[in-house]
């Protein structure tokens, strides 16, 4: 049953009714389309049917009402400026059925070419091509194929297999060598297998074909592979896809047609000049698929000078118009250039940098524009390792940089077996000749991927470079054989299993294991390779756009940081501060036996010995911290998990002590751990004797830590250094529990530094959901929240991370229960609010509260935006994610004020 439409509900836009601004209406092919409409570009007539249409079908599984009147009323104008009819015998009008969606997903959902061709009209579409039978019956064999997949689910390896037999008997390899009698047969036996999958004829009525392509479009909008690909991609599932129907050109007419795609700069390194692919006499699916290797777009002037020299005036206009990197689809039919699409390019992390810098040094866009165009999650990409090449160290072939990164792993050729190894926890890379989107999933779950075929504008390197995932294509030196699961190159067969390493920058292949060494981008932040010093116009890029987010953001980063090590480290990334010093890890190694004496301490006097072991290693650690860190914030959270994970395991210790008494061995030492590990078993660790309920419990346990902390810290003041510790109570549900340990750490603190002043916080970690919600009142006795967003997020679910991740998140995702698991992202609606309220109610109760966060969303990108418009003063991250924490915070200054060039 078809939905209501309202009195004012338009469905159907005209080219030249749209533009750029009206993706979310018309999405980005078509909003686009209308915008090179607008400018006057060389675009086949057609028009958009918006994704309010697509949604109405989805929500009813039929056209809106209306929506067949509209199209009907639309066609006829397109008929009319083409001069001809849809499938009309004699001098047809074909059209072409495209997606498109707000936001890329390439290859994810439907296209459909040819409609409108019949057994009648394709030997009129033969006369209007001046007797090229063979373009004829080559359109029409594409269009069964495509609508037989696409329409009907007919399997496509139906179609491949018949191509393929069809080679094989003439005896070639290439589609070209078939003539117009070879596609003839072609074609009735593609119509033979369309009818065996779907009980009936093709259909030969024109407007049936274009009813059904476009429901077909809109239906691919939940295909298992565009929901994937949403999902990997953080793209609402709510959008909907337009749908394009534009008026058929042909690059299959003979050697002067063609089609190609190009790039308004390199999209795997940023730097200028001309990129792109073309084919002469083939159709763009033929580029897009990778099926025919490519020649460069350079080679086009060769071909057809005007026409080249027309595209490249058009591509520096188009750049020019967006003020970015264009993605540029185009055929030429019989010398004529024609613009098919044009998008803000897919570009690698790399060149995402160096085009937003180069961009700025031409004058069109600012540095706050820049900011905004890149993001953490490709910095965190720039920040992977390298191959270390030695000089006995030679590839074994050479295919096309697709997407960079170095990629080593076990050679797989099917995607269904890419995920089965990966989720064994084995690094793999996927080979095919070419991919499609069916592997998607394989594509995701790869280190990398290689194909024998395509170009830099094949589906596996496009979608590569949205992933971040590194992609060596067309090597065509190798012979893949999918279904003996091998390939074979300069002599040598490489099976399913065997390691291969692929480097997406230079294309090349190595077989084994080649060892990797650290980004020009890591050594950058480290402080090995200055911005001046290398020739490198990424590491100035980053720099560039490093110094302006620092001069922009609010929020501080710190970072978790244990050791002096690891502390040095962060500082070199530019951390500032400590956010989260694990004490708890400070108790590991050589110091366990301490703690085990600690816990079996029967006696204060034995409980007072085993601290005071403990209070000058504790000591040592915290002055080689402080030392790392002079001059900045250091966050010590006092010990804060069960003490039981200090011991052996139970049923472990059990069977040791059992099989010891069997045999008649001594065993007391034993047999006192065994029954300490009994009394301090719980069914619930994490809900129990943990935080700051050790402290109150365990005397002198926090005492200890409060006194090797502050005498660390006078230790290094009096060295002529400038700590600045801050102490942080762990799992503080009530004021009065903070109030307690709070009371015996002032006395400490005050004995310690009597001598040598030393200004000492004392705060709280935020991680109960009660503390959220009393935060007023804690605040009262807290200097500072920490809010510790992993045990908030465990609570506020009622989930327990380490058993849940594995067990059934996995379909929660797939419900869409999650949009991405909340311990990789703050969950805002639940979670933070919690933090908002905290941050908020204890601000009101202590105006200079000052709040920050060290759970593991303080170096999520999308975590730190929320953070920021929460008002949180810093984030806490691990060392490696510190940059990535100081470019999304400028960020979030950026997109929050907005700026004036966009």
């Amino acid at each position: 049953m078809a939905s209501q439409q309202t009195s004012e509900q338009k469905y159907v836009y005209d080219f030249a009714e749209g533009n750029r601004d009206l993706k979310d209406l018309l999405g980005g092919k078509g909003a686009n389309l209308a915008e090179m409409t607008n400018l006057g570009l060389p675009v086949p007539p057609g028009f958009t049917i918006s994704t309010q249409a697509c949604k109405a079908f989805l929500s009813t599984g039929a056209q809106p009402d209306g929506l067949a009147e509209e199209i009907a009323a639309h066609l006829s104008t397109l008929e009319e400026a083409m001069g001809k009819r849809l499938g009309e015998p004699a001098d047809p009008l074909l059209v072409s059925v495209r997606s498109g969606a707000k936001f890329s997903m390439p290859g994810m959902m439907e296209t459909v070419l040819n409609v409108g061709l019949n057994d009648a009209s394709v030997e009129g579409l033969a006369a209007q091509a001046g007797g090229n039978e063979r373009f004829a019956w080559d359109s029409y064999r594409r269009l069964i194929q495509m609508f037989g997949k696409t329409v009907c689910d007919v399997p496509g390896e139906e179609f491949e297999h018949a191509l393929e037999h069809a080679k094989q008997a003439k005896g070639t390899t290439d589609d070209l060598d078939l003539d117009a009698g070879d596609l003839r047969a072609l074609v009735d036996a593609y119509k033979t297998i369309f009818t065996k999958h779907t009980g009936r004829d093709f259909p030969q009525a024109p407007l049936e074909q274009l009813e059904l392509a476009i429901n077909a479009v809109f239906e691919s909008w939940n295909a298992d592979r565009a929901v994937l690909y949403r999902r990997q991609e953080r793209i609402p599932a709510d959008l909907g896809t337009a749908v394009n129907v534009v008026a058929m050109v042909f690059g299959n007419l003979g050697a002067d047609s063609g089609t190609g795609v190009a790039f308004t700069r390199d999209p795997a390194s940023g730097a200028q000049g001309i990129y792109g692919d073309y084919l002469a006499n083939a159709q763009g699916e033929d580029v897009v698929a990778g099926i025919r290797n490519t020649i460069p777009l350079q080679r086009l002037e060769e071909l057809n000078k005007p026409a080249y020299d027309e595209l490249l005036a058009i591509m520096a206009r188009l750049e020019e118009h967006y003020r970015d990197l264009c993605d540029i689809e185009f055929t030429i039919e019989r010398g004529k250039l024609w613009m098919l699409q044009t998008r803000v390019g897919k570009r690698t992390a790399a060149a995402a940098f160096v085009i937003a810098a180069q961009l700025v040094d031409e004058g069109l866009i600012d540095l706050d524009e820049a900011l905004h165009r890149v993001n953490g999650a490709q910095l965190a990409q720039l920040m992977f390792p390298r191959f270390k090449l030695g000089p006995d160290l030679t590839p074994v072939a050479q295919g096309i940089g697709a997407s960079p990164g170095a990629a080593v792993g076990k050679v797989v050729f099917e995607g269904r077996r890419a995920v089965e190894l990966a989720d064994a926890g084995e690094d793999v890379i996927l080979v095919r000749r070419e991919t499609n989107p069916d592997d998607l999933p394989g594509m995701i779950a790869s280190r990398g991927i290689l194909t024998s075929r395509g170009g830099k504008t094949s589906h596996a390197a496009v979608v590569a470079r949205g992933m971040g995932k590194t992609c060596v294509c067309g090597a065509d030196a190798l012979d893949v054989d999918v279904r003996e699961r091998r390939f074979t190159v300069d002599g040598r067969t490489v099976h399913e299993g065997d390691v291969v390493s692929i480097d997406g920058t230079t294309g090349r292949i190595y077989l084994g294991e080649v060892p990797v060494w650290p980004s020009e981008v890591v050594r950058y932040f480290e402080g090995s390779v200055g911005p001046d010093e290398a020739d490198d116009a990424l590491v100035a890029a980053v720099h560039r756009i490093m110094t302006h987010a620092d001069g922009r953001r609010r929020l501080r980063v710190r970072t978790n940081a244990d050791t002096g090590p690891d502390a040095a480290r962060a500082r070199r990334f530019g951390a500032e501060g400590i956010g989260l010093c694990r004490t708890e890890h400070m108790f590991l190694g050589d110091r366990r036996e301490l703690v085990e004496r600690l816990i079996l301490a029967r006696a204060d006097d034995e409980r007072k010995a085993a601290l005071a072991d403990l209070l000058p290693l504790q000591r040592a650690d915290f002055v080689e911290i402080f030392r790392e860190m002079d001059g900045l914030p250091v966050t010590v959270r006092l010990i804060d998990p069960p003490l039981h994970e200090f011991l052996p395991s139970l049923e472990e210790l059990a069977v040791h002590v059992a099989v010891a008494q069997e045999r008649g061995e001594p065993a007391a030492k034993d047999e006192a751990m065994l029954d300490a590990v009994r009394r301090m078993h719980e069914q619930n660790p994490m809900l129990g004797l943990r935080g700051v309920r050790l402290g109150l419990v365990i005397p002198g346990l926090f005492a200890m830590q409060v006194r090797a902390i502050v005498e660390a810290a006078v230790e290094c003041a009096r060295g002529g250094g400038d700590p600045r510790p801050e102490i942080m109570v762990p799992l503080v549900g009530a004021v009065q529990e903070l109030e307690t340990v709070r009371t015996e750490a002032e006395k400490i603190i005050a004995e310690v530094t009597r001598e040598q002043a030393v200004d000492v916080l004392i705060g709280t970690m935020i991680e109960v959901p009660r503390a959220a919600l009393t935060s007023g009142q804690i605040a009262e006795a807290a200097e500072f929240f920490s809010f510790g967003t992993n045990d908030l997020t465990q609570m506020g679910w009622g989930f327990s991370r380490d058993d849940v991740e594995g067990a059934f998140f996995w379909r929660y995702l797939e419900l869409g229960i999650f949009g991405i698991s909340p311990f990789e992202s703050i969950d805002r609606d639940g979670v933070g609010r919690l933090v908002r309220i905290a941050s908020e109610e204890g601000r009101a109760a202590r105006p200079g509260l000052k709040l920050g966060v060290c759970g593991e969303h303080g170096g999520d990108p999308d975590s730190v935006h929320f953070f920021h418009e929460v008002g949180l003063d810093y984030v806490s991250c691990s060392p490696f994610r510190v940059p990535v924490a100081r470019l999304e915070a400028g960020r979030a200054v950026v997109e929050t004020a907005g700026s004036d060039s966009r």
